[in-house]
């Protein structure tokens, strides 16, 4: 059967398909609405669905579009697992609950966008806004390059940059980049300056599900970095050496942020922070599923201009739909190889999970 039935081209769409692939496994569906519109008008919503019972010592989490047109990969492979009954059999014997929160960044998922409608990267949006926010010097340096007055930049611009990666690397472009920032709300990967309407939310469905457990694993399900098609399964937790082992035994081959093997930058405020504090009486297991789209410099000159347009609402007609084309093809491959990739990686470390809540059940 083609892959590519499970996954959408629009939010909507996307939704439709959740829910109804809920109701064939006869599951209900809790809907936290956001305050916003989508695009096409349509309701913008974080839902929930549980499958298992509430008192399961084991909890599975996985959730999509955490960083909001990555939803379109996400939410593929969230109704993909709702619709296979072998897999909801395993984890049903081995006494695990699964609990898929679709849409935890609607807004974005709806506007083809990375960002909340806040422009905050949800994914650098937990942490304590009581303490002073961490300077990130690197983006401070480069914010203009980042996102330039005029799309495409002009040569000034173009050549800085050039200069920047010779000099430092890539590496050092991407790190400076990515690795969050919190002093320039117009600029990309935004922390943020107060918790955002997801991050209000997503904790008060792990407050809702995860209490009861004893043992937590969420696999958040990313897309954008590496090479096309490939899941990079990037460890999810604290840098805790005997909670990486854990996560490398249930899932094999897991990088890491804190020892420099992963692809992803070294990152601030962090999502999965939440399931520390929320489910405190959890172990808890994690890892984000990233897939590879196209390479990273193009990516990252999608959300240049993403940005750009979004400051710049003037912009013509044709630009725009460039522009937000550009955007969608950087966080997903449209194409039915593409999609059957990220099934089988995605099948495969759901296995996992279940496997390594199911021995520690044992």
């Amino acid at each position: 059967m083609s892959a590519a039935r499970f996954f959408s081209q629009s939010y909507a769409e996307a939704r439709d398909k959740f829910f109804a692939a809920t109701r064939v496994r006869g599951l209900g569906v809790e809907t936290h609405v956001h305050p916003l519109t989508g695009r096409d008008g349509e309701m913008l919503a974080m839902d929930v669905a549980r499958d298992g019972p509430r008192n399961a010592k084991s909890l599975l989490v996985v959730s999509s579009a955490c960083h909001g047109v990555e939803g379109f990969c996400g939410s593929g492979v969230q109704v993909a697992l709702l619709e296979d009954a072998d897999w909801h059999q395993a984890a049903t014997d081995a006494g695990v609950a699964v609990l898929y929160v679709h849409g935890l960044n609607p807004w974005g998922f709806s506007w083809w966008r990375r960002t909340t409608h806040e422009n905050v990267d949800l994914n650098r949006n937990f942490r304590d806004f009581s303490v002073e926010a961490p300077r990130n010097t690197a983006y401070d340096e480069i914010a203009s390059l980042i996102v330039p007055a005029v799309w495409p930049p002009d040569a000034a611009t173009v050549d800085a940059t050039a200069r920047f990666v010779a000099e430092r690397g890539a590496k050092a472009w991407q790190q400076a980049i990515s690795g969050g920032q919190y002093h320039h709300p117009d600029g990309l990967f935004y922390g943020g300056d107060a918790p955002t309407w997801s991050q209000a939310t997503i904790r008060q469905v792990l407050r809702d599900h995860g209490t009861r457990c004893s043992r937590l694993a969420w696999i958040d399900l990313h897309t954008g970095l590496g090479p096309s098609g490939h899941g990079e399964r990037i460890f999810a937790g604290r840098d805790d050496a005997a909670a990486y082992a854990r996560a490398k035994a249930w899932w094999g081959d897991v990088t890491s942020i804190y020892d420099g093997s992963s692809t992803s930058a070294l990152l601030t405020g962090m999502m999965w922070l939440a399931a520390y504090e929320e489910c405190a009486q959890a172990e808890y297991t994690g890892m984000a599923l990233e897939y590879g789209t196209l390479p990273n410099m193009q990516v990252m000159d999608a959300l240049r201009a993403d940005q750009w347009l979004e400051l710049h609402p003037q912009a013509d007609e044709a630009t725009r739909r460039a522009i937000k084309q550009q955007m969608r093809d950087a966080f997903y491959t449209d194409t039915d190889a593409w999609k059957q990739q990220i099934l089988e990686q995605a099948v495969d470390a759901s296995y996992g999970a279940v496997r390594g809540l199911a021995a520690e059940n044992d």
